[in-house]
């Protein structure tokens, strides 16, 4: 029995994530520490300013519009300064991003998120947090949210809560606090995360970046 008859149709075409799940699958590269040392590597030549740019040449283009096997997830914020790609050195087909205001999840970010472990075997997620976040400091600041934009601080104010008992800037604990409360959602998240989680084909870990010199630094 299929768990999931709509991936090879209409959600694969709506999403163009490949042209079948049975090629999308196929060859992931890695395993969860070799994908986190790859993205840590790429990290370091950004900061040095030594970046490759690999994988953003004629010939990965023709290869990845046949399928893509990304080897990270990452799950950002949408702030600007942030472009995954840009800050771990990635190139096309290499990472899986899905990026909302202080990387909060919903279903359907959980479902992307889902789709990427599953089906296209990628076995690393990182839950990617920045320093001086405006999510999160609009979350300290509190007053009144317009519009949708309550739904955001909602979601981030436990961890606000939570750090406001730490030393130190509210702002960054509530920062690192918010990317550990994600990180605990996603591992808990059943039947697909968790189990795999499990089954040891993916980690999930949590990370913050600093805008200032632009290093990634491993929380958990």
């Amino acid at each position: 029995m299929k768990k999931i008859s709509i991936v090879g149709g209409a959600l694969a075409l709506f999403l163009s994530f490949g042209p079948a799940v049975a090629l999308a699958s196929e060859g992931a590269a890695g395993n969860p520490d070799e994908s986190l040392a790859k993205l840590m590597e790429g990290n370091a030549r950004y900061v040095k300013g030594a970046m490759t740019h690999p994988d953003a040449n004629d010939a990965r283009r023709e290869e990845v519009a046949k399928g893509q096997h990304p080897f990270a997830i990452i799950l950002g914020c949408s702030d600007s300064r942030v472009p995954p790609e840009v800050i771990f050195d990635q190139g096309l087909g290499d990472l899986f991003i899905i990026r909302t205001a202080g990387h909060v999840v919903d279903d359907v970010a959980i479902g992307s998120i889902e789709y990427a472990a599953e089906h296209l075997g990628s076995p690393l997620l990182v839950v990617l947090g920045h320093e001086r976040c405006g999510a999160v400091k609009a979350t300290v600041d509190g007053g009144e949210a317009p519009g949708h934009i309550e739904s955001i601080v909602k979601a981030i104010k436990p961890a606000v809560e939570k750090a406001k008992g730490e030393e130190g800037d509210l702002v960054d604990n509530s920062v690192k606090e918010n990317v550990e409360l994600v990180r605990e959602k996603l591992l808990e998240s059943k039947p697909i995360l968790a189990e795999l989680v499990e089954k040891g084909k993916l980690k999930i870990v949590g990370a913050r970046y600093d805008l200032d010199d632009g290093k990634v630094e491993i929380l958990k």
